[in-house]
Parts: C-alpha cells; sequence; structure tokens
C-alpha cells in the first residue's frame, strides 16, 4: 500500500510524532509512505517540507486581517497538489492542516474532484467547526457559525467576524466526498463530529492515539520515598484566568495539601512571577521523553486540569509508565482513561479534586499491572493496525 500523510508538523510535536509513529510502523511491514508537512525537517524524497517560515507568517497575517483561518496558502497548496500528482498514492491520509500552511478548503475539493480514498484523523474539533480547535460550551458547529463568542481567541482576527462564511466554506468543501472516512481521536471527539452538520454525513471511527510503549512503561528503580509526589504535565502553567490548562486549580489543590507531606511537580514551561505555595515545585519544560517517563513512573499520582481535551496523551502516558490519573472532565480524558486507574471530576470543582487526589495517594495499587494494561490499550502498533483497517475500507468504498 502507498501512502501519504499530510500533517502540520514533522516529526516533533504531538501529531508530528503520531505520524512518524505511523510511518515508522507502516515502512517495518511493507508499505511505502510519504509525508506533506509545514514545519518541520528539511525535505528527502519521502518527507517533503511544503512551506517555510515566511509564507506561514504571510498566512497568519492574513488571516488576523480577514478572519478566515484556514484559507489562502496558494504556494504551498499548489505543492501539496503537484506532490499528490505525482505520488499517487493508494489513501491520502489527513491530519492536522492547521498552522497555516495549507488551504483546507481548496485541497479538500481537489481531493474529492479527483476520487482519492481520503482518510480524515480528528485531532481537533476544527474540521467540522471551520474555525476554533476548541469550542468549548459552544455548539453552533451543528448548525452554522457566525456572531461567535469566542472570536479573538478562535480566530485571532483582528476586524472581522468572519465565522460563518468559513463553516458555509468548510460544508461546501467536504459535501459530495464519496471516497471519504473520519476518524476520530478519543470517543467524545466522535460523538462531536458526527452530530456537526459539515461531518455527519461521513462514517466515522474512533482511532485511540498510540504511545511509545518503549518508552512509556513503568521503571521501578526508585527507593521508597518519604513524601508523596503529585505530577502535573502541561505545555505552558499559568494562573491566568483563560489558561485552558488549568494551572490556577494546581496552585489550588497544591495550598489544601501544604499542611500534608505531599510535593506538587510541575514539568512544562511556565509563566515568570506567579505566587506559588512552597510544595509546587517548577521543572521547566522537559523535551526527553525518556526523561518524562521516569518522572511519571516516579510520581504517586498524576492531575490533569485542562477545561477541554480532545485526547489526552498525558493520560494514556501516565497509565503507560504505571502512574493513576485523576483531573476535572474535559471531554475525552475521562473517556479513554483507564476506569479503574484514574477519576474525573466536574471542571472547576477543586473540593473533589481534593478529595479524589487525597484518595488515590493513601490507596495502593501495582504500578506494573497499571502498566501493563494500559500498554496494551495505547500501544503504537494497535493504533496503526487500527488505521489499516480503516485504509481497506475506504478502499473499497
Amino acid at each position: 500500500m502507498r501512502i501519504l500523510m499530510i500533517n502540520a508538523t514533522y516529526p516533533f510535536g504531538s501529531t508530528g510524532k503520531i505520524v512518524k509513529a505511523l510511518e515508522d510502523y507502516y515502512n517495518e511491514i511493507g508499505y511505502e509512505t510519504f509525508i506533506l508537512y509545514g514545519q518541520g525537517e528539511k525535505s528527502d524524497n519521502q518527507h517533503i517540507r511544503v512551506s517555510n517560515d515566511l509564507l506561514i507568517k504571510l498566512q497568519s497575517l492574513r488571516t488576523r486581517l480577514t478572519g478566515i483561518m484556514y484559507g489562502g496558502c496558494f504556494i504551498s497548496t499548489n505543492i501539496i497538489i503537484k506532490y499528490i500528482k505525482k505520488i499517487r498514492p493508494d489513501i491520502v491520509h489527513l491530519h492536522c492542516l492547521n498552522s497555516n500552511f495549507v488551504n483546507i478548503y481548496r485541497l479538500i475539493i481537489w481531493l474529492k474532484s479527483n476520487n482519492i480514498p481520503t482518510v480524515l484523523t480528528n485531532h481537533a474539533e476544527f474540521m467540522y467547526t471551520a474555525n476554533c480547535g476548541y469550542s468549548f460550551d459552544c455548539n453552533k458547529f451543528q448548525s452554522g457559525c457566525g456572531s461567535c463568542p469566542y472570536l479573538k481567541t478562535a480566530t485571532k482576527t483582528w476586524f472581522f467576524d468572519s465565522t460563518k462564511k468559513s463553516w458555509n466554506m468548510m460544508r461546501n468543501a467536504f459535501s459530495g466526498f464519496n471516497k471519504l472516512i473520519v476518524t476520530n481521536v478519543s470517543p467524545w471527539l466522535t460523538e462531536r463530529a458526527s452530530t456537526s452538520a459539515i461531518l455527519k454525513n461521513f462514517d466515522h471511527y474512533t482511532v485511540l492515539n498510540g504511545v511509545d510503549t518503549e518508552i512509556f512503561y513503568y521503571q521501578n528503580n526508585y527507593n521508597r520515598k518519604k513524601f508523596k509526589t503529585v505530577l502535573h504535565v502541561t505545555s505552558k502553567f499559568s494562573d491566568l484566568k483563560d489558561d485552558r490548562k488549568g494551572g490556577r486549580y494546581i496552585i489550588e489543590l497544591a495550598k489544601n495539601f501544604e499542611r500534608q507531606n505531599v510535593t506538587f511537580l510541575v514539568a512544562g514551561n511556565y509563566t515568570e512571577n506567579m505566587n506559588l505555595p512552597k510544595n509546587i515545585k517548577l521543572l521547566g519544560n522537559i523535551d526527553n521523553q525518556e526523561n518524562l517517563a521516569q518522572l511519571y513512573s516516579f510520581a504517586d499520582l498524576v492531575v490533569i486540569t485542562s477545561k477541554k481535551e480532545t485526547f489526552s496523551m498525558i493520560t494514556a502516558e501516565s497509565l503507560c509508565c504505571g502512574t493513576p490519573v485523576v483531573g476535572f472532565k474535559a471531554g475525552a480524558p475521562e473517556l479513554i482513561a483507564i476506569p479503574e486507574y484514574s477519576n474525573f471530576v466536574e471542571y472547576g470543582d477543586v473540593e473533589s479534586l481534593y478529595n479524589v487526589t487525597e484518595k488515590w495517594l493513601s490507596s495502593s495499587f501495582d504500578k506494573a499491572v497499571i502498566s501493563k494494561i494500559a500498554k496494551k490499550k495505547y500501544s503504537k502498533n494497535r493504533m496503526a493496525n487500527d488505521y489499516i483497517e480503516v485504509y481497506n475500507k475506504c478502499l473499497k468504498k
């Protein structure tokens, strides 16, 4: 099978790593793969960067001026179409098409017009909102956007609310695409996408993201600690009220444990000059995946406080390392987690979060058992094989 994958990044970032994992597995079993991407390594025969930093910045400026997030990109979209014609893949697999590197509307229309079997994976919500990556409590995407309640954060526009126009453009682009199958990385995302006006007429499947279980596994090489450790992993730790990752709730939770022998470790970039309790230790960004896996294994518990997540690699990675997870209900995490080794409470309910955190910190559990169950559920090879099943279904359409 000849597979072409298109993604915003390669091989870094969450989706870039997923694409790389799929590529490695497919090449190992004899499939031929090609990757087109907007940001990442220099091009070679199998990996082609279709844009550059200047083009991406110009498209970002265009978005701010027009309010249309996924248009433009004339040069890079032409390059993508040229390579699809040249490669002639059996399957085109679309991953994250954001980050100002492709005209989504034009690409979808071209794939549709040329009857190319296509699999679309929703890693976020923008392919059926045509605007925001996270629609939170707004359901306008189900019938048509416009008068966007999150305009500035959703579209970054300086002037115009073009959300209705974008929504209509996306709906028209997908309409009548007979050789398309949609996959979603969580049951929550499948439910959202399959009820959206833009994507509801397509076949939908859930394919959970995969974790590199050769890196993320329980490492039983730590002496017994004299204190309990709670780990919070985030892209950016902040005490701001509009922070989607909910750093302010970690601060509040840690304050409730100040008189107990509990240390909170925060892995991720962070805002300077925050007023933090003494039991929070900021580790900064952990780029090395092996070091992150060691942190997961070392911790007694992982806490996530996001407002919304479409999957939650942190949940999967933590469980693969044998560490239970607690947090707020955020859409996907509570559905993709292993119920026996996790607890999720209503968003913003710090008292309930404290209670489940205290419960798990005082519980006994076998990390090796958790890790064994999780590695089977979140295996990247399982993910790749699930996608192969979807490819075959798409080829039969």
